[in-house]
Formats: structure tokens, C-alpha cells, sequence
């Protein structure tokens, strides 16, 4: 059923998106490939997956804070892989600061490319999903997509938004045979945490281990970090006939912490 449809990931070269798109690839759908990376390194990972795994790819490095940028990327893939049928709005970025000193260009920066881009990707993906009748648009929200946490309020804001805009586009498009879900995860166990882990360690001379134990178990009973491959795996599942009723959802892998 999914072999040889087309998978746009935004934030694909690294932890969550990377991950998805293995999984995605080895089920034969098409890449479209996007992340912090110059183009010849892009496009030699877009080249190792075609090869591995016998499919057709694409990447482009479009600045996600520019709508002309995004506009530009988005007719690109859709003219060489013809149409977008899974679109997977992950891309993010983050800052940690009180609100009354956090910088407004930040403020700018996290709206931008953590919900805004996600609009537009949304907006000039649709027009194929319903010519084919068929489409699949899962937003990774975060579980600050649900609850707040101090000291993150673009982010928090930026969160929920994405699953209010979930909640929204669902509701346009459920007579298209297009289902729209965002997924909510906790602690995920990607590089990018790996600082926030060391500066605990030290502060309270325990290991990195130990450190890690107190960060995840802080807010969440499952004291451990989920791998970047079981969303992937989730999102597999949000594309398979057997998800096909569900749409609108804000649906979170964080081992509890919402349940609290």
C-alpha cells in the first residue's frame, strides 16, 4: 500500500526525522529529504538512501523561517517526485529562558519554524492529497503540546499550536481521505539532550547515567528516554490502512507524564 508514495520530512538529517526516514524508506517509499546540512552532504545522504534501499530521493536545505524559502522547496518536490503523500512536519528548535527576559528574535525564530513552516508545508501539500484522495499529514507536537513546562514559553506556545492546527486541518480534509494527527512525545533520547545531561552530571557529580535517570524521572514515570526509531515506527503505523480513522489526534508517547 505505501510502496512508492512520497515522504516529505522536515528535519530529516538528524534524531527523530532521521530515524523516521529509515523507517519509511524501508517500506520503499520515496524521500524528500530536509535539514541543517550544506548541499553536497545533503545530497549524498539522499544518494545513500536511494541506494540502499532501491528508492527515489531528494534534499533541499530550505531556510524554515522564510516563506518564500519554503514555497520554493515545496514546488521543487512536488515537480520532481510528482506529489507529497506523507507529510511530516518535524523540524524544530528550542530556547530555555524566563519570559521576562526572553529574546524576542528567539520568540520569532521558535514561531517560525516550529509552527508557522508547518502551515505553509501543509497548505502546498494539499492540493495533490486530494487530487489522489489520499494523504497522510502527522505534526511531531511534543508533550508541550499539551502541558507547559517553565522557562519554555515560545516553545510551549509554538506546541500547541501545532496541535490546535492539527485538530483543524483534520477537520477540513476528513471527506479527502487525508488524515492529519500530531504526535506528542517526552523524553527522546537524541543527541541534541546530551549537553543538558552533562550539565546535571556535574552539578551533582553523578554519572551520565544517573544524570540522565533524574532528568527523565523528574516529569515522567517511565524512566527511560524512548528511541528516535519508535516514532519513526508510530509514524508507520499513522500511515497504514489500519490508522486510517484516526485523525485529529494529539496523541503522546511520554510514558505517562500527561497521566499525572
Amino acid at each position: 500500500m505505501l510502496k512508492g508514495k512520497t515522504a516529505l520530512i522536515t528535519g530529516s538529517t538528524s534524531g527523530i526525522g532521521l530515524a523516521a526516514a529509515y523507517v519509511l524508506a524501508e517500506q520503499g517509499i520515496n524521500l524528500v529529504l530536509h535539514g541543517l546540512m550544506d548541499d553536497e552532504a545533503g545530497q549524498a545522504l539522499a544518494d545513500e538512501f536511494a541506494t540502499k534501499y532501491n528508492i527515489k530521493t531528494l534534499f533541499d536545505g530550505a531556510n524554515l523561517m522564510l516563506a518564500e524559502d519554503i514555497s520554493v522547496f515545496m514546488a521543487k518536490a512536488i515537480e520532481v517526485m510528482g506529489s507529497i503523500d506523507i507529510l511530516v512536519n518535524n523540524a524544530g528548535i528550542q530556547h530555555t529562558e524566563s519570559i521576562d527576559t526572553f529574546p524576542e528574535n528567539k520568540w520569532d525564530a521558535i514561531i517560525a519554524i516550529n509552527l508557522t513552516a508547518a502551515f505553509h508545508t501543509i497548505q502546498k501539500s494539499l492540493a495533490g492529497m486530494k487530487t489522489n484522495g489520499w494523504g497522510r499529514i502527522i505534526n511531531i507536537a511534543s508533550v508541550h503540546g499539551l502541558v507547559a513546562s517553565l522557562n519554555k514559553s515560545a516553545y510551549v506556545a509554538a506546541k500547541h499550536g501545532i496541535v490546535g492546527l492539527t485538530k483543524a486541518v483534520a477537520l477540513e480534509c476528513a471527506e479527502h481521505g487525508i488524515t492529519v494527527n500530531s504526535i506528542c512525545p517526552g523524553w527522546v533520547d537524541t543527541s541534541l539532550i546530551n549537553n543538558q545531561i552533562n550539565d546535571i552530571a556535574q552539578q551533582k557529580s553523578v554519572s551520565f547515567e544517573q544524570a540522565k535517570y533524574a532528568l527523565v524521572n523528574a516529569k515522567q514515570p517511565l524512566p527511560e528516554m524512548m528511541d528516535p526509531r519508535q516514532i519513526g515506527e508510530f509514524i508507520l503505523f499513522l500511515c497504514s490502512n489500519s490508522a486510517r480513522s484516526i485523525t485529529g489526534s494529539a496523541l503522546p508517547m511520554d510514558g505517562a507524564w500527561t497521566a499525572q
